[in-house]
């Protein structure tokens, strides 16, 4: 309990903390397995109306694959505008979440309102299968072109993939700027066995997404691999496990971590460091979609409007981290000191094209995974939290 007031206060301003932690505490206790929260704000008298829509209320249902800590802000931001509207999040994996949405939409069932998911393709390929509705052609008008798709997939987020490292370990030496150096750094293998951490693939949806990515922009992926496994890379499921152990030592090096998180992460904790790799940072946006059995459409819409308006775009910066598409390269740049001066052109955001169900194909994804079990056996595996 102590804990659960420890994050709440983390989370909530204290202008309406009491009330907020109350429901959400009443959400976990009441809500059963995988509700991560459910916040309510009780209409007040200076009600405010955001201009994108009017007259709305009801129940929005999110079901999303972003850590609800890191969120939180922008939910309660966008309440701050919509007051009496009451909002379910629920937080599953890449992969768990991408189940639950195929199986709903195969049944005509409704699972959520909106859909938010780190593991794009997976999303593009939901939306390809009929799964999502159009909120409208003039929602999204201001992403550029890589970061939408038919007027249904939308990105919202500016996210890199970096590698982190734990600074005290690297006070008297220079940690990896780029494939190459990380590739002659685990020559020493004495040194970094067992203390290198990536995703597990194989349960991560956006793990996979970025190692399929890495597959193909660069010519170095065959080696790295290799070098991971020599080095009995440990793998984990979510970005958190590998932050913790690169912060307390467990862990000397993350590669392909969640950049958001991990500006997140040091930015109260001192002991992580953060590169953008100098030779190309992939950049993921975190799509959403409107279901296409949505029961409250409008109320979505709002919420993917507000997230793209300047107010939103502002709380994803400066609260939750996450950055936007929408300047995301600028603000990356004065938020990260690893960025400063870095070439824009080795910054490659991950298009939301058809392309990127390539990776998705059973028997591709099936020789993918093939080539990387020879390299990293599963019992090198690591799901321990």
């Amino acid at each position: 309990m102590k804990m659960f007031w420890h994050y709440c206060k983390k989370a909530f301003p204290a202008k309406r903390r009491k009330q907020t932690c109350l429901w959400a505490l009443a959400a976990l206790i009441g809500g059963g397995a995988g509700i991560a929260a459910t916040v309510m704000n009780v209409a007040r008298a200076e009600d405010r109306e955001f201009p994108i829509s009017t007259d709305i209320s009801g129940r929005l249902v999110i079901q999303s694959s972003t850590d609800y800590m890191i969120f939180a802000p922008v939910i309660e931001a966008f309440q701050d505008r919509w007051p009496g509207i009451l909002i379910t999040y629920n937080e599953l994996t890449t992969n768990e979440l991408n189940g639950a949405t195929e199986q709903a939409c195969d049944q005509a069932r409704f699972l959520g309102d909106l859909i938010i998911s780190s593991s794009i393709d997976q999303q593009l390929k939901l939306v390809n299968d009929g799964c999502a509705q159009s909120p409208g052609s003039r929602v999204g008008t201001n992403l550029p072109d890589w970061a939408k798709w038919r007027d249904e997939l939308f990105g919202l987020t500016y996210e890199p993939a970096v590698t982190v490292y734990n600074k005290a370990f690297f006070a008297d030496r220079k940690p990896p700027q780029n494939r190459f150096d990380l590739i002659d750094l685990l020559r020493e293998s004495d040194t970094f066995r067992a203390k290198v951490g990536s995703y597990d693939i194989e349960t991560s949806g956006v793990g996979y997404l970025f190692a399929f990515q890495d597959a193909i922009q660069a010519s170095t992926w065959g080696r790295l691999v290799e070098s991971l496994g020599r080095n009995e890379a440990q793998l984990f499921c979510c970005t958190g496990q590998i932050l913790e152990r690169v912060a307390d030592g467990r862990l000397l090096l993350g590669y392909n971590v969640l950049g958001s998180y991990a500006l997140s992460r040091i930015g109260r904790d001192k002991r992580v460091g953060l590169v953008l790799p100098s030779d190309y940072t992939l950049i993921m946006s975190r799509a959403a979609f409107i279901s296409r059995d949505a029961r409250e459409p409008a109320i979505a819409r709002a919420f993917i409007d507000f997230m793209l308006s300047p107010p939103g775009r502002a709380i994803l910066s400066r609260d939750a981290g996450l950055l936007s598409p929408i300047g995301g390269p600028d603000m990356l740049a004065q938020l990260a000191g690893a960025a400063k001066g870095a070439d824009p052109q080795e910054l490659r955001p991950i298009a939301l094209t058809p392309a990127l169900m390539v990776g998705l194909d059973q028997a591709k994804r099936n020789i993918f995974l093939q080539q990387w079990r020879a390299a990293l056996p599963p019992r090198q595996l690591s799901h321990h939290p």
